[in-house]
């Protein structure tokens, strides 16, 4: 998978993806990730790239030119590229969006920063993504979650694939609590089951810990998921237990 980032800091990418997983996947081909600034698009010897908005207003926005001459030098390198514009106006980016990027063989991520960028740009990119609802200096950050969100999808880029099928979100329900030595830390216990050997009755134990931390924490999630009969049963003993 090919991933390529347009920014105005280039300089902000080397240490996260020199760093763990994603400096290994890089490294044994799984991923390629090229960043290149939008600023060497722009006209004249300044390259400058932002400029004042009409009608008036705080800060600065990225030029037109620039940003769509970046989007398109990509294109022409990456043709079957899903062209994506990180902004607090895109579509939620979650657990399915990524799975859906995963399929995808190239990916352009072209970073916004300061106010936004000129409108007319936003016909040049295919889907705009948002990764939450907050606001952030610039597309980088953005851009490094949708990376890796992707990207440990990729076959071969986490070591025990079935990690990834009891992960949070990835069937609409947090994740399990996961414990490991010592058994015990300052009168914290680690629960009796996951060291019974009784792999039923952990199983049993981690589905209804995801119900219940789901129930507490997110229980918009809950109300999208699909539920078995047994998760019922489990939902219902947590009531009992709660009530």
């Amino acid at each position: 998978m090919r991933f390529r980032i347009l920014t105005l800091f280039a300089d902000f990418f080397p240490s996260p993806l020199g760093s763990s997983l994603i400096a290994k996947a890089i490294a044994r081909g799984l991923i390629t990730v090229d960043v290149r600034n939008i600023r060497d698009h722009a006209p004249g010897a300044h390259r400058v790239a932002d400029d004042a908005p009409y009608g008036g207003g705080q800060g600065m926005v990225l030029k037109v030119e620039p940003v769509v001459a970046a989007i398109e030098a990509a294109a022409g390198e990456l043709p079957a590229a899903r062209k994506l514009l990180l902004s607090p106006r895109g579509r939620p980016f979650t657990q399915a969006t990524a799975a859906e990027l995963a399929r995808e063989a190239e990916i352009v991520l072209v970073c916004g920063h300061y106010e936004g960028i000129d409108e007319r740009a936003r016909a040049f990119v295919d889907d705009e993504l948002s990764i939450g609802d907050y606001i952030l200096a610039g597309g980088e950050v953005a851009a490094l979650v949708v990376i890796e969100a992707v990207a440990r999808l990729v076959p071969g880029f986490v070591g025990n694939a079935g990690s990834l099928t009891e992960e949070s979100f990835e069937d609409g329900l947090l994740e399990y609590p996961q414990y490991t030595r010592p058994e015990s830390f300052r009168e914290q216990r680690v629960p009796a089951v996951l060291l019974s050997g009784d792999h039923a009755a952990i199983a049993r134990w981690r589905r209804k810990q995801r119900l219940r931390l789901t129930r507490e924490r997110r229980p918009d999630l809950l109300a999208r998921a699909v539920l078995s009969a047994e998760d019922r049963v489990l939902l219902a003993e947590i009531e009992r237990e709660e009530s």
